[in-house]
């Protein structure tokens, strides 16, 4: 075993060990949260206890510099130093003003009952529950009493009294102090982890907008163009059914293929959504090596497409091949869908060294990107996402042009 399992071991076992310890500890936070008054009602009897039993033993006579106090002022002044205990964590500046005067009579009548230490409590919850500035003024409260009795009996002034009491002030407020760093640092901490859970959270939902917006974008993408596709091939194969039913027959062939590709294309892009299916099809996006199939699916619907492609696609990411294949897919189905039954098309794809650029230019009735549909805003989502530049309207010798220019900055390609 390495000294690391070794280590490893030896912490666990002290954690399960001390285990039972943090649940009982956890209770009894959790009860005195719940009921605050028990564990006052019970600290303060345990005091008064105390206090009780060292008059009643008489082992206040051990340290004592009159032994003639009355037996009712050894009473009074034990009660008056332990009772208010049960304020001290609500209001313990209270308890110390209230005690006061009973440590003032304690010191000179010569008592010099142990019960005033009762007092170092109230210290203690000052300085964890109240601003620390007012142990100041809580160092008067608790000292400057002391002093009449230092001079009454110089001979026990520091020894029993005085010298106990200022150490033991510094004590406390220090304990106190202690105690109340380590709960500020705790409650930092799971303050911290709230709101690193809330910012988890927002950006799970921003992950999920995004994703949200992706997947629509595709679906307009998918669906659009091959409806558009299927729409051109069924009105060539009715007018064709006319005259020539081996060019219907033809037709209806392309729209079966067609169909089948984009529920093929929509069952691939809904199966990623569904947690339950990780083996999802795994297909790979389109690319611009798809980009003959996707001309050729175009002019059977109808439109004569003429395409030049200058340079090569290699070293380019899939990501950035996508955008593109996507914009020249919706600028096609814009024309399909706008450009009138004489329009043609040309579709001019330049690979530079610095930028791709794609043009689809067409000489249908200029209006392929008009109206309130998402074609236009998802092409330039597409093209923002690469730092691109996407110009779409009219040509002046008619008809309409899409142009898109991506720049190929360092680390674009692969």
């Amino acid at each position: 075993m390495t000294d690391q399992h070794r280590e490893g071991a030896r912490t666990a076992g002290t954690l399960s060990s001390t285990r039972p310890l943090q649940q009982l500890l956890a209770w009894i936070r959790a009860f005195d949260s719940r009921r605050p008054w028990v564990w006052d009602l019970v600290v303060t009897l345990f005091w008064v206890g105390a206090a009780l039993t060292d008059y009643a033993s008489s082992g206040w006579r051990a340290i004592a510099q009159n032994l003639d106090v009355p037996d009712w002022q050894l009473l009074v002044l034990s009660l008056g130093f332990t009772i208010p205990l049960y304020w001290r964590r609500r209001h313990p500046m209270g308890v110390l003003l209230a005690t006061a005067p009973f440590a003032l009579a304690n010191g000179l009548t010569g008592a010099i009952l142990q019960a005033h230490f009762a007092q170092l409590i109230a210290v203690f919850n000052l300085a964890v529950h109240r601003p620390l500035r007012q142990l100041v003024p809580a160092a008067f409260i608790g000292l400057v009493p002391l002093i009449p009795g230092a001079v009454r009996y110089p001979l026990a002034a520091w020894d029993g009294s005085f010298g106990p009491a200022v150490w033991g002030f510094a004590l406390s407020a220090l304990l106190g102090i202690a105690v109340r760093s380590r709960k500020e640092h705790l409650a930092s901490l799971v303050d911290r982890a709230h709101r690193l859970e809330i910012e988890r959270d927002q950006q799970a939902q921003l992950a999920a907008a995004a994703e949200r917006t992706r997947i629509a974008r595709e679906m307009h993408d998918i669906i659009g163009h091959n409806l558009s596709v299927i729409t051109g091939l069924a009105d060539g194969g009715a007018y064709a059914a006319k005259k020539n039913p081996d060019r219907a027959v033809q037709a209806l062939e392309a729209i079966g293929t067609t169909s089948r590709g984009a529920l093929g294309e929509l069952r691939r892009l809904l199966d990623v959504l569904r947690e339950e299916s990780p083996t999802a099809d795994l297909a790979p996006a389109p690319s611009l090596s798809d980009l003959n199939t996707l001309v050729e699916g175009v002019r059977s619907a109808g439109l004569p497409v003429r395409t030049t492609v200058k340079g090569s696609t290699a070293d380019l990411p899939p990501g950035l091949e996508l955008t593109v294949y996507r914009v020249i897919q919706e600028a096609l189905t814009n024309t399909l869908k706008h450009g009138g039954p004489s329009a043609t098309a040309e579709v001019s794809l330049v690979y530079g060294d610095d930028a791709v650029t794609a043009t689809v230019a067409d000489t249908g009735r200029g209006g392929a990107v008009t109206g309130g549909g998402r074609g236009l805003a998802g092409m330039r989502e597409r093209t923002a996402l690469y730092k691109g530049t996407l110009e779409a309207g009219p040509r002046p010798e008619g008809g309409w042009r899409v142009r898109l220019r991506i720049p190929l900055v360092e680390g674009t390609t692969q």
